[in-house]
């Protein structure tokens, strides 16, 4: 009896023993998980504070995406990461900014912006101007604005935003003179003064370039002129500048949702697409057929 008495003691002494060199285990193994943990956190602040923060941006292909790829390495440099997506609509790069999937869009001119806005009721609003694609005077039979004469023929697109261009850079370069106020909605019957009596040959954009034998002059939009073969810089007799009212209205912009567009990354993208760096780029890529805007 003795001897299962004191068999029960030491079981006993040896199952407290046991107990409590589990129990100061589980206390270390805790204390290790602990520090663990704390040096996981402490690796993910530190890195949370190395990796540069992202800007998403929606762009038309050219020349907004290849512009983008041009500010991404000065952005990385100011600790932003800039993914760009190109959309090849004018619809969907509007819709991912205003549902917030994307911080901007870079594809489109302020009247189409405001008429976006009115029509489907979104909230995107001008971040900061880029650049605009100019309209120029080319080359028909005449090949120098100061041989113009009575009765010259000047071919002109005739649908209602880009005939009123043309109309205003004729004025801006002396040829007529619109009536006050005609400004961007001017057509034929807004001209006020014809000193060489030119007539207007009113016709689709993409026909002007076929009739370039038959014209004196013809103003042409951007793409069209390219497609005729013509280097803005270099072909063009005249064509709309920076400060011009065509330009500020049809400049193309940064477009964000109403309320980010002082946010820091919104501010960071305008400042490096307006540097010079990036205006640089932009004159010898497009030689002339995009234009920096200067504000």
């Amino acid at each position: 009896m003795k001897k299962k008495v004191l068999s029960s003691i030491v079981a006993g002494v040896l199952a407290v023993g046991v107990l409590a060199g589990c129990g100061s285990s589980a206390k270390d193994n805790s204390t290790a998980a602990d520090n663990s943990t704390n040096d996981v956190a402490a690796t993910e602040t530190a890195s949370e504070t190395t990796e540069n923060k992202v800007i998403k941006v929606a762009a038309s292909a050219t020349p907004h995406a290849e512009i983008l790829e041009e500010a991404k390495d000065i952005l990385a440099k100011e600790g932003w990461d800039l993914e760009i997506k190109v959309f090849d609509d004018y619809v969907q790069p509007n819709e991912v900014v205003e549902s917030g999937e994307f911080d901007a869009n870079y594809f489109q001119h302020i009247p189409y912006l405001d008429s976006f806005n009115e029509e489907k009721g979104t909230h995107l609003v001008n971040a900061g101007g880029i650049h605009y694609e100019p309209f120029g005077i080319y080359p028909g039979t005449k090949t120098d604005l100061a041989d113009i004469a009575d009765g010259d023929v000047i071919a002109v697109p005739n649908d209602t935003t880009n005939e009123a261009r043309a109309l205003l850079l004729l004025q801006d370069n002396d040829i007529i003179k619109l009536k006050d106020g005609a400004g961007l909605e001017a057509t034929v019957n807004d001209i006020a003064e014809n000193p060489y009596n030119i007539k207007i040959e009113e016709l689709e954009a993409a026909q002007i370039p076929h009739v370039l034998g038959e014209v004196s002059y013809a103003v042409l939009n951007g793409n069209y002129a390219l497609e005729a073969g013509f280097s803005v810089g270099k072909d063009a007799l005249a064509y709309e500048k920076s400060d011009s009212e065509a330009a500020k209205t049809y400049v193309n912009v940064i477009a964000v949702k109403e309320g980010n567009e002082n946010n820091e990354g919104i501010k960071a993208l305008v400042n490096v697409l307006k540097s010079d760096e990036i205006k640089n780029f932009i004159n010898e890529k497009y030689d002339g057929a995009v234009i920096p805007f200067e504000d």
